[in-house]
């Protein structure tokens, strides 16, 4: 067994594509139209066959008192791996984006936490 896809939610997607594709750098892998919203994922250029990514409306009720929940206690809604926590935080920040967690070394991994402008902190680790 293995993931195949995962989510996050975000309060649009075109907004969402842009920032995952353009700024953090992974690649639209799927898009399907479903009435108002689509069926939207994203991979990594590294594994364009790996886990998706999908790219979720907000819309159920649920969702933005959880995700602003999370935010509000710094809980990032989900980790990326990353092979240089510093160099992507310095290629990020240097792009205008928002860091809630500077990188910080806690043992075997080094984190930082980001804003992806949809609504989400995003973690990005690197496991030495």
């Amino acid at each position: 067994m293995k993931i195949h896809l995962t989510s996050v939610f975000v309060d649009d997607q075109d907004k969402a594509l842009r920032f995952y594709t353009d700024v953090l750098g992974f690649v639209k892998k799927t898009e399907v139209p479903l009435g108002e919203h689509r069926w939207l994922t994203v991979v990594s250029p590294e594994d364009p066959d790996g886990t998706e990514l999908v790219l979720e409306p907000d819309s159920h009720p649920a969702v933005k008192p959880y995700r602003e929940a999370l935010a509000e206690d710094g809980i990032p809604a989900t980790s990326f791996a990353v092979g240089d926590v510093r160099a992507e935080f310095d290629r990020l920040r240097g792009l205008g984006v928002r860091f809630t967690q500077e990188p910080l070394d806690m043992g075997p991994v080094t984190t930082a936490v980001l804003d992806d402008t949809c609504g989400n902190l995003i973690q990005i680790a690197q496991y030495k």
